[in-house]
């Protein structure tokens, strides 16, 4: 497989070229914005630390269409599992390679791991300018919550244009042109269940006191009723 080679001269020129047409589907269509870029949608992680990580791809390319998308998984906090939901149309590889060096994950010393994952459209088979598609994979264990994750993605254009979403921006900085795709690891279910308990206890004082106070507003109404009664003749 070939590495990641970032070639953006060629995507910015059409993008640029492209800029009034979007900016006027932008006029029509405002939720479009929300889908630029290579982004990642999270789900909830399961009891065992893996996740399902759905990547939406969007077409910007306004002439040619997507045909390959390649994401890359770190090194330094490896995954020891990925696999892939299928996608009509797409086939996929879950690629493996040795790690620069040993890391411990979950009590076992990985020296190789998943690198890579890669989706290939089949023959006539793109995301057309103006779309987008979503491919996802579980991968796991995941580190500890509120870790962020790069997950650098490559797009492959039918016109042989490569876009690499690679970039991070500086602390306080803006996005940058082509930002990395991050993962921030959510907070498991046990750190949830932790969360809720402790609300509930701060809760729980209060909770008397209302009911205390409900009890002696009920009976001094009782007083009143009793008080007011008609003497029995």
């Amino acid at each position: 497989m070939a590495a990641l080679m970032p070639v953006r001269s060629t995507h910015r020129a059409r993008r640029l070229a492209a800029s009034a047409l979007a900016a006027a589907a932008l006029v029509l269509v405002p939720a479009a914005a929300a889908s630029a870029h290579v982004r990642i949608i999270p789900d909830a992680t399961s009891s065992d630390g893996f996740a399902k990580v759905t990547f939406r791809v969007p077409n910007e390319s306004a002439t040619a269409g997507t045909v390959k998308v390649e994401v890359a998984f770190p090194t330094d906090m490896p995954f020891i599992a990925v696999t892939y939901l299928p996608v009509a149309g797409w086939t996929a590889e879950v690629v493996e390679a040795d790690l620069p060096a040993p890391v411990e994950v979950s009590g076992a010393t990985l020296t190789r791991a998943p690198a890579s994952v890669v989706w290939t459209a089949d023959p006539r088979v793109q995301i057309a300018p103006g779309a987008f598609e979503e491919f996802s994979v579980v991968a796991g264990p995941l580190p500890d919550p509120g870790t962020e994750i790069l997950l650098p993605a490559t797009q492959t254009y039918s016109d042989g244009d490569v876009v690499t979403w690679d970039e991070v921006a500086a602390e306080g900085a803006a996005e940058p042109e082509f930002p990395a795709p991050v993962l921030n690891t959510p907070v498991g279910e046990e750190d949830t269940k932790s969360s809720e308990t402790a609300g509930a206890t701060a809760v729980d004082p209060l909770g008397r006191a209302l009911g205390a106070l409900g009890l002696l507003l009920g009976a001094a109404a009782l007083v009143v009723v009793l008080r007011r009664r008609p003497a029995t003749r």
